[in-house]
């Protein structure tokens, strides 16, 4: 087939340009190795990489139309919020695309919206309020400290610190200002759980694939202070080393609580109507509660991070998760599927 991979990148390039000296970037593993998959699938793959002119894609499709958009932009104009225009463009195109529907990744985006839904469907959820810019303030009644503090529409835990855990009034207006002034940002605030922080993958519409959860673990963190995945606690190396912080399979859970998992997080997949792919963020209290914290649409696909490595635990090698992706792409799109793909797509 004929595959465009589009996806974000910091500055603009011209179109045509080959990104192999980008890919040597380790900040560019993801490109990297959907690129390669897609390649050792046998399709024929263009690149055009977005910062902030979008007539290039559309400039693009115009002039060699592909059969799927594999799409991994997050961003536009370094604003994470505007991926799911990008999604509404290539609808209003009529290609095929990879990830979440724009409704999904709108829905997805806003923490409070996506908790208010899955409490409606009875799933449970941190309890939270939400403090827009502009707005007073306070510590909610029905709001017992500890709390967290996050950015409403922010990614990847970026704002979120070990400041981000407050205990009273005062510190919660002051982590809620900063989000406010330093990151320009809303915030929301919710009730912190204490307990084990889980992943869980989720691939498919109609049928959904769940994979083995996996746990963030937080060896070297003392027992008195609060477990969170926090920017660095994600993504600086030296501080997960520092705190022996590693992301591993769970292993053996006790009782029924793997297999609650799984239905709560297909669940929540159908509630949110994500399709395509998507990863949850839980936690599981010491008395055995599930609460999903985030659903994360579109999340990241490099072959060694948790989306891929659990599909890999699952069975679904990174190749034929990656051609599972552009299968659902053309189903979704009601592509008719040409016989000399047989069984691979």
């Amino acid at each position: 087939m004929k595959v465009l991979l589009t996806f974000d990148t910091p500055s603009s390039f011209s179109g045509g340009h080959d990104f192999q000296k980008e890919f040597e970037d380790p900040d560019w593993v993801t490109e990297k190795d959907v690129y390669k998959a897609l390649l050792k699938n046998g399709h024929e793959v263009s690149l055009l990489g977005i910062h902030k002119d979008i007539t290039i894609l559309i400039e693009e499709i115009k002039v060699n139309r592909p059969d799927v958009v594999f799409n991994l932009i997050e961003t536009f104009r370094d604003k994470v919020h505007l991926d799911k225009n990008v999604a509404w463009l290539l609808e209003m195109l009529q290609v095929p695309y990879t990830g979440a529907p724009p409704t999904s990744l709108l829905i997805c985006n806003n923490k409070a919206l996506s908790k208010q839904i899955l409490s409606f469907h009875k799933i449970r959820i941190p309890d939270f309020c939400t403090f827009y810019r502009k707005h007073k303030v306070w510590l909610p009644k029905r709001l017992t400290p500890p709390l967290i503090v996050k950015p409403l529409s922010d990614e990847a835990s970026r704002g979120i610190s070990q400041a981000s855990v407050v205990d009273n009034e005062q510190f919660l207006i002051e982590r809620v200002r900063f989000i406010h002034e330093k990151m320009n940002a809303d915030a929301i605030v919710e009730e912190y759980i204490d307990g084990r922080e889980m992943y869980l993958g989720a691939l498919g519409s109609k049928k959904i694939t769940v994979f083995p959860p996996i746990e963030m673990k937080f060896a070297n963190v003392p027992e008195d202070e609060p477990r969170v995945a926090t920017y660095k606690a994600k993504w600086d190396k030296e501080y997960r080393k520092k705190w022996g912080i590693k992301n591993v399979f769970t292993g053996r859970l006790a009782g029924d609580t793997e297999k609650r998992i799984k239905d709560i997080c297909k669940r929540a997949y159908r509630a949110l109507n994500i399709q395509g792919y998507a990863r949850f963020d839980i936690r599981v209290s010491s008395d055995s509660r599930i609460y999903i914290l985030e659903a994360n649409a579109n999340p990241g696909l490099a072959k060694d991070e948790d989306f891929g490595v659990a599909a890999e635990k699952a069975g679904i090698p990174y190749t034929k998760l990656i051609q599972k992706l552009l299968s659902h792409a053309l189903k979704r799109g009601q592509r008719p599927f040409s016989k000399k793909f047989g069984n691979n797509i």
